[in-house]
């Protein structure tokens, strides 16, 4: 299973992956897939078992995530 979350801007992305990766997380951004839309076309793909830890992350750090998706691999 991959997990995704997906964002309006591009700036959210980029600082979503820097603030997770400093909390020691492995994040990457990644193209949306087709099957989700999003106006930036980026997401971050991240550990599915860490969501309420990003979920903390993106709380302090007031990132603006448009939401969050598990897929099927």
């Amino acid at each position: 299973m991959e997990c995704l979350a997906t964002f309006d801007t591009t700036h959210m992305a980029l600082f979503f992956e820097k603030a997770c990766r400093a909390e020691g997380l492995s994040v990457k951004i990644v193209p949306v897939p087709r099957q989700i839309s999003a106006s930036c076309g980026l997401a971050c793909s991240y550990p599915c078992g860490e969501l309420e830890h990003i979920k903390n992350i993106v709380g302090d750090k007031e990132i603006e995530v448009a939401e969050y998706h598990e897929l099927a691999s």
